[in-house]
């Protein structure tokens, strides 16, 4: 495995929504929030805002693409905006607020526009494709206040995220078809992922496995944690220091029970994976992901590259 970078560029409307879907991901090197596409030198947040410098805001990222290959970041994108939409993105309206991806090289264009052919093929949008494919062009770094919004201002940002249309559309866009999933999945998977169902503790498939490998969503297949990460919390359930990919995992109050607890689920496939708790190892980060064995799949370290999930071998280097 290099440490090869190549840089990516995408326009998704405001940009303090752009940086955490990408964020601290594996083979993400840096986000860095700010404006291209225009025709002014080293624009303020102002300059752009008001439409006459031609610039978007947009979000630079500098990945390995071995670890994080760009076709996965293309598709995060996507799954960020409201691609028919030519006038800007939710509350935001006007011409920095447009979408666009920025490619860098001619590989980059190649798995941009075949990209958007099959997201307007798939018929999941009824409206032409609007967002434009576009080579790439300086790009001037935005204000430090822009930077890591997501991070040093979380409540006003989760507010705005919420308030935009944003979060409901992204939810509401690209849930996963869950018609066949009783045909599909054993009546314990399918107790555990879709109806917040429990395993009895040490009684479970991989409460104990030791082998090395990865756990992946028994639904949609994306990879959710190793056996590097994996440890025995004394509780008789999987438990976990992190997952592989921060992005896949998604936190939701559970007041359930009488408790008050953080639920774990999927975000591709929106399934119920466990919980998250605060009594992990502390040099470790200190938290235990205590999750079902019956919402997970693992794949061996040595069946890794058959099954597709080959760029994880670096897991194990």
């Amino acid at each position: 495995m290099t440490n090869r970078e190549e840089k990516a560029t995408f326009a998704g409307g405001c940009f303090w929504c752009m940086v955490e879907p990408f964020d601290q991901r594996p083979g993400i090197h840096r986000v860095i929030s700010g404006y291209t596409g225009g025709h002014v030198e080293n624009p303020t947040y102002e300059e752009v805002c008001s439409d006459t410098t031609g610039h978007v805001e947009a979000v630079q990222i500098t990945f390995n693409p071995e670890l994080m290959p760009y076709e996965q970041l293309v598709e995060t994108f996507w799954q960020q905006i409201d691609p028919t939409d030519p006038g800007g993105q939710f509350n935001d309206r006007g011409e920095s607020y447009q979408t666009a991806i920025f490619y860098h090289n001619e590989e980059q264009k190649e798995i941009a526009e075949k990209s958007k052919q099959a997201l307007a093929e798939s018929g999941k949008f009824s409206k032409p494709i609007a967002t434009g494919i576009l080579p790439a062009k300086p790009f001037y770094e935005a204000e430090e206040k822009h930077q890591d919004y997501y991070k040093k201002q979380s409540f006003h940002y989760r507010l705005y995220k919420k308030g935009s249309g944003r979060e409901d559309f992204i939810k509401n866009t690209w849930k996963t078809d869950k018609s066949n999933l009783k045909n599909t999945l054993t009546p314990l998977q399918y107790h555990v992922t879709q109806e917040k169902g429990t395993e009895t503790p040490f009684h479970n498939e991989y409460w104990n496995l030791e082998e090395d490998g990865i756990y992946v969503d028994v639904v949609s297949g994306k990879a959710l944690f190793s056996s590097r990460d994996k440890y025995d919390a004394g509780c008789g359930w999987p438990s976990f220091t992190k997952p592989i990919d921060s992005y896949e995992i998604v936190e939701e109050l559970d007041q359930s029970h009488g408790m008050i607890r953080t639920e774990i689920r999927s975000r591709t496939a929106d399934s119920h994976l466990g919980h998250v708790f605060e009594d992990g190892p502390q040099d470790k980060g200190g938290l235990r992901y205590c999750m079902n064995s019956a919402a997970m799949r693992f794949v061996p370290k040595d069946k890794l590259e058959e099954e597709g999930y080959g760029k994880y071998l670096s897991l194990f280097e």
